[in-house]
């Protein structure tokens, strides 16, 4: 637990983070004009009180409230907000600061990226999903169409502050949503840390401090190497070929609950480790260890209902593809990734069959 330095910010990682935070204040006291706060329902009522106690410059903040869940990570929300700092009287010396999930982190560094054309602003991940995925690497954005991320930018934020201890908060779904990410992590990356993955307990504190610090570090590690995703940093995105699709899919479902990031990446890492086993000679050992692993904890997700055309057609915008061709990153071997592999219809078609037959084995 402590700082990780990212480019040119720094990630600080403890249970209370409102020491890092008045710090960061104490330095940069005389940079900021204003700050303005932006919240959902959930972090507002978890989060905030315990921050605002805490931390005297956000006694003063402008406090923006949306509404939490990835169908309001739109442009139309954008320009409320832009709308409401100007009313405000935001300028180009505000500071603006993030706290929630992924979708206040994605939006809201991608609505301070682009205010006067841009102000600074931190992060305040209040997810576990956000602490170990979106904590690093810059990437703000938003969805079109339901399609994910399709615009945004790379920008830092001035400094990422991961208070662990708002995981409380969270019911167990939303825990195994960003379990989703520490799985790929440990896939792409380092084989020792996969084994401690799977004796994980995630109702453990400290295990989870732990793994939040661990999945920082090997994400920083690839970033800083590709910071702008021309090379290795496209290995990131195993699992989220497919699993962005379904979660698209989901999304345009109105009258179904529609999947969180990590339930739809958790199948896309089946699917995707089985055109590993195909395509990049993954050992078929590893592709069971890694099906019942997952499938151990995301039980009961169907996809028999999604048109497995739809889904390719959906695949077709994933921002790897190059020239029309379907762009993968799959794993020759658990902690050892490949990037650019080229993968075809049929093939997909194969790997959505058999994540579910293997979802039926276990019925």
């Amino acid at each position: 637990m402590g700082e990780i330095k990212s480019a040119d910010y720094s990630v600080f990682i403890t249970r209370d983070i409102s020491k890092e935070i008045n710090t960061f204040f104490q330095v940069n006291k005389d940079l900021y004009s204003k700050l303005f706060i932006l919240v959902d329902e959930n972090t507002f009522k978890n989060c905030y009180p315990q921050l605002v106690e805490k931390v005297s410059a956000f006694k003063d903040a402008e406090l923006i409230e949306i509404e939490s869940g990835e169908e309001n990570k739109n442009i139309d929300v954008c320009v409320q907000i832009w709308g409401t700092l100007s009313e405000l009287g935001a300028d180009r010396k505000s500071l603006f600061i993030n706290l929630g999930g992924g979708v206040i982190g994605d939006m809201g560094g991608f609505i301070a990226s682009t205010f006067k054309r841009g102000i600074d602003f931190i992060n305040i991940p209040t997810t576990l999903l956000a602490q170990v995925d979106a904590s690093v690497g810059g990437k703000v954005g938003i969805d079109l169409n339901h399609l994910k991320n399709e615009i945004g930018v790379f920008n830092n934020p001035k400094a990422v502050f991961v208070n662990s201890s708002f995981l409380s908060s969270l019911d167990e779904r939303q825990v195994l949503s960003g379990f989703a990410e520490i799985i790929k992590h440990a896939l792409i990356a380092d084989a020792a840390y996969w084994k401690k993955v799977m004796l994980v307990d995630l109702e453990d504190m400290d295990v989870l401090d732990k793994l939040i610090e661990t999945s920082v570090k090997i994400k920083n590690k690839v970033v800083m190497l590709d910071p702008h995703e021309y090379g290795i940093r496209k290995s990131l995105n195993f699992g989220h070929t497919i699993g962005h699709a379904i979660e698209t899919c989901s999304l345009e479902e109105t009258d179904s609950d529609s999947f969180l990031h990590g339930e739809a990446i958790a199948i896309g890492m089946i699917c995707e480790a089985y055109l590993s086993n195909k395509i990049c000679g993954l050992p078929a050992d590893q592709l069971k260890q890694i099906t019942d692993f997952i499938l151990s904890h995301y039980q009961s997700l169907t996809i028999d209902h999604m048109d497995q055309q739809h889904l390719i057609e959906l695949m077709g915008h994933d921002k790897k593809n190059e020239n029309g061709q379907s762009n993968f990153s799959l794993l020759s071997a658990i902690g050892t990734c490949e990037i650019n592999k080229q993968v075809n219809s049929a093939q997909i078609v194969e790997s959505l069959n058999y994540y579910a037959e293997q979802l039926e084995l276990r019925e």
